[in-house]
């Protein structure tokens, strides 16, 4: 027997005995929000996966991982999707900021956060776009003034996801105003406990309010929690941007779900709605939509699986953009092919008089307009798809 299937064995046999029942199927995961309490089993779901390292398991052990290869990695997702067990633990932590940390962060910064980020410690929210800079994000103005051993920071973000939630915040700030607007920019952590952060949730069409204003009045941060040097957060920004959008793509095995992908409910609920004769659904027009769509989604996946394999780093470089775009899109055209089934069953929101599936299927559809929006727009991805992936010229 090999080492790697010596691996799979003990992987599998370690997870049958300690997923509980709770912590399987669709649900809830866990952010590291310590406001939420998401219950019994998905508690210990998360203490058991982050003891043995396995909620970050490429990760260093000094800091909370297990230090798994990609070969390794590849077996402990399969053994996860084949007990259909949730991601213990998920969010901005071990997706955006922790990689981020071990790439450009001290030893310092490295000791106090990852471990932290790694145990759940703690939910993150992104402070990146402002109302006056979204896609130009290096025109933004919220200013960090050194004093002492803190920066004092003024200004506000938009779209901060789920800050109402979080404990800290990660933050592109304007350190030097008299430099060049791209040379004067830093990224700093900030604790989101202080009264001097203020979160207002930004009501969507879709009814809930994941997307938040964050505002920060004289808000304190360690000095020594600058990420990657001062001055240099454009070159950190980006890089945290393409974990990001990888994470988004379903292939950054620098965090904690690269390559799970939870099998498309589209046909199931297409099937459902839509006319049939003989089990074939009678519009030819959505049948040729449904069977382009499943060829996209498997297409889709393959190319993820690729990638990953193909990964020199635990982060993908601009070919993250591709992935991350055409999953968006994806997503957008099963939502319409959901609603196109469902007719009139797919236009309650909150009316009782449709079923409580029914209308998450139409909150989830208008969500998923956000989508070409976040994590950088379509406009932006497909520029960087061309300039960076192509090699086409400016």
């Amino acid at each position: 027997m090999t080492d790697l299937n010596i691996f799979r064995s003990e992987t599998r046999s370690w997870l049958e005995d300690n997923c509980p029942p709770g912590a399987r199927g669709t649900g809830p995961m866990s952010l590291g929000a310590r406001r939420l309490d998401l219950g019994t089993d998905l508690k210990l779901w998360l203490e058991r996966m982050a003891q043995k390292g396995w909620t970050v398991p490429t990760w260093p052990r000094e800091y909370g991982g297990a230090e798994l290869d990609r070969e390794q990695y590849r077996v402990l997702i399969e053994e996860l999707q084949r007990i259909n067990a949730r991601t213990p633990l998920t969010g901005r932590g071990v997706n955006y900021i922790g990689p981020t940390i071990l790439e450009f962060g001290t030893d310092d910064q490295k000791a106090r956060w990852l471990p932290q980020i790694a145990r759940g410690d703690g939910a993150w929210a992104m402070g990146y776009s402002e109302p006056g800079a979204g896609s130009d994000l290096a025109s933004l103005s919220c200013r960090a003034v050194r004093d002492g051993d803190h920066y004092v920071l003024n200004g506000r973000k938009t779209w901060t996801s789920d800050a109402v939630d979080c404990d800290y915040i990660f933050v592109l700030v304007r350190t030097s105003p008299e430099k060049p607007k791209h040379q004067g920019i830093s990224l700093i952590l900030v604790d989101m406990s202080q009264p001097q952060v203020q979160v207002n949730p930004i009501r969507l069409l879709s009814g809930a309010s994941p997307f938040c204003e964050t505002v920060f009045e004289d808000a304190l941060a360690r000095a020594d929690d600058v990420i990657g040097g001062v001055d240099n957060g454009w070159t950190v920004g980006k890089r945290l941007l393409q974990f990001e959008r990888s994470t988004h793509a379903g292939i950054n095995i620098s965090g904690s779900q690269g390559g799970r992908n939870e099998v498309s409910r589209v046909p199931a609920v297409v099937l459902e709605h839509a006319p049939t004769h003989s089990g074939r659904i009678s519009d030819p027009a959505l049948r040729s939509r449904l069977i382009n769509y499943l060829i996209s989604d498997a297409a889709q996946q393959l190319t993820q699986k690729r990638v990953i394999e193909e990964l020199k780093s635990h982060a993908p470089g601009f070919a993250s953009s591709a992935i991350k775009l055409s999953g968006a899109l994806l997503k957008q055209e099963g939502d319409e092919l959901m609603v196109s089934a469902m007719g009139i069953r797919s236009l309650g929101t909150e009316d009782p008089e449709f079923s409580a599936a029914e209308q998450a299927i139409t909150r989830n559809w208008l969500y998923g307009k956000s989508l070409t929006i976040a994590g950088g727009t379509k406009e932006v991805q497909l520029n960087i798809i061309a300039k960076r992936v192509l090699g086409l010229p400016d």
